[in-house]
């Protein structure tokens, strides 16, 4: 069974996340040139993605039939079964190897990706939306 309040949680991280990125989005060339700014920007995609990857391993854990291979395969999973339309667990699974990247080679990640991603957010905008429909709880609103 899916403990509401525990997914609630989590994607109301991600949703945290997610505002400090749209802050981020207008930054100015002054913002942009501190030495923090963007390291700052990276930590917050791998908050609000590793908030949506608990969410769905956890949705996961209960709703699927078999355990997920991988972070990617819970998208995978959210989007055959309904929770996630298509689309959206294609480009969250893009966001998960995204998140890998940051993490794992953060040294080579091309700085031009990133701030495209900043760009745009909606992949995980919509992720927060359709897990919250599906548990019938009003996403909040930036």
């Amino acid at each position: 069974m899916v403990d509401e309040v525990r997914v609630i949680r989590l994607l109301r991280a991600a949703s945290g996340a997610l505002d400090g990125l749209r802050l981020e989005q207008g930054a100015g060339f002054d913002r942009r040139a501190d030495a923090i700014w963007l390291p700052g920007v990276k930590y917050l995609f791998i908050s609000v993605v590793e908030a949506c990857i608990d969410g769905a391993q956890h949705i996961c854990s209960s709703e699927a039939p078999t355990a997920p291979r991988d972070n990617g395969d819970a998208m995978r999973a959210l989007g055959q079964r309904g929770i996630l339309d298509p689309g959206t667990a294609d480009r969250m699974r893009m966001a998960v190897g995204f998140r890998n990247v940051l993490v794992h080679e953060y040294v080579g990640v091309d700085d031009a990706i990133v701030l495209d991603r900043l760009a745009d957010l909606s992949d995980l905008e919509e992720f927060i939306v359709q897990v919250s429909r599906w548990l019938s709880v009003p996403p909040e609103t930036p």
